[in-house]
């Protein structure tokens, strides 16, 4: 009789027991998957594409279009604009398409990608001329995005834009 409850208990133990090849199993596919990644993908291809929305970037903004931004910037982005004012995507977005600004050119230049797994750092020059309360100037700024890889292709999360000397005061 007391064979019974304690063959029952055996029984329940070994199949909530974890398989010794379980693990393994999960193991090797995270591998595969790391492996087939790194055959599909290109690197050099990855940092063109980062360069390509860098100098979108720059050509959104010459044109005052929030389109890209909506598009490329994640819902949750951080970052702060030249003079240090903190920006979500939606205070970006009004930054930019602000009629008090009209950009005569706005390039990227000198543009520099260095990726880590699925992040990415881009940092380049950004040189605008533009109409500004009825003056004509022109500044150059230091910017930096961080990129993710996420399922709708890189998505910046957050950026930096710093004034280079001399130092200009301007809405982005």
């Amino acid at each position: 009789m007391t064979k019974i409850p304690w063959i029952a208990a055996m029984a329940i133990a070994m199949a909530l027991a974890p398989s010794p090849q379980a693990p393994e199993s999960w193991r090797d596919a995270c591998v595969q998957r790391c492996v087939s990644k790194s055959t599909l993908t290109d690197p050099e291809l990855e940092r063109q594409e980062i360069v390509s929305l860098e100098k979108e970037a720059a050509h959104a903004i010459q044109l005052s279009s929030g389109t890209f931004f909506r598009r490329v910037y994640s819902d949750d982005f951080a970052g702060s604009l030249s003079h240090g004012q903190a920006v979500d995507r939606l205070h970006l977005i009004e930054a930019i398409e602000s009629p008090s600004v009209k950009y005569e050119s706005f390039i990227a230049t000198d543009i520099k990608v260095r990726i880590f797994e699925n992040t990415a750092v881009a940092t380049c020059i950004w040189s605008a001329r533009f109409i500004y309360k009825g003056q004509h100037l022109s500044s150059q700024m230091r910017t930096i995005h961080v990129y993710v890889d996420t399922a709708r292709g890189w998505q910046v999360v957050s950026g930096q834009s710093t004034n280079l000397p001399p130092d200009v005061q301007q809405p982005l």
